[in-house]
């Protein structure tokens, strides 16, 4: 999660400890035996499903938040529950638990920046157990939520070149020996 003041003016309130969101959503459809990538699946599958297991919440300090533990709290109910798996419930009461997650730490973190908005991005934003998850726990405490149609999720490529416009535009620039450092940038001389 990023606290952005403006396009060039960002800094980290909150990120994953292990895996990211829509990697856990890939783990577990792969355990599950849905195709590859789990997210949109696991998302078309549940749709109207109510989850009926109480997976767990990963409680770390300040807006972090970790996937592991679930991970393997849904690998270890499978392996109890032997030939009676049932899929749809399984992937339905993940994806909640994802989803409490991500909407309570987003909401939390907006109040303590004092921030009276939320703007959805990345390619779990599809995620429409998401997206209506975050309009309710916003809409209870009066927070704004900006979210582009899922169709603009989908592409981090878009994503990572409409960042790279604005920082070009505010002279930001690197030269043809740039290395994979994220985060690094160099104000262009020119």
């Amino acid at each position: 999660m990023l606290a952005v003041e403006d396009y060039n003016s960002y800094r980290v309130v909150g990120s994953t400890r292990d895996d990211a969101a829509g990697e856990a959503f890939d783990k577990v459809a792969r355990v599950l035996g849905l195709p590859y990538p789990g997210g949109p699946e696991i998302d078309r599958l549940t749709k109207g499903v109510l989850p009926t297991i109480n997976f767990p919440r990963a409680k770390v300090t300040c807006f972090d938040f970790s996937f592991s533990g679930l991970k393997t709290a849904v690998l270890q109910y499978i392996q109890k529950q032997g030939d009676s798996v049932n899929t749809t419930d399984i992937a339905a009461s993940f994806q909640k638990a994802v989803v409490d997650v991500l909407c309570e730490r987003a909401v939390t973190a907006c109040e303590h920046e004092g921030f009276t908005a939320i703007a959805l991005a990345g390619g779990v934003a599809c995620n429409s157990a998401l997206r209506s998850g975050l309009e309710a726990a916003c809409a209870s405490k009066n927070i704004r939520l900006f979210k582009p149609k899922p169709i603009y999720c989908t592409d981090n490529a878009a994503m990572v070149a409409a960042r790279g416009f604005f920082l070009h535009k505010a002279g930001f620039a690197d030269g043809l020996n740039l290395n994979a450092y994220p985060g690094r940038m160099v104000k262009s001389s020119q």
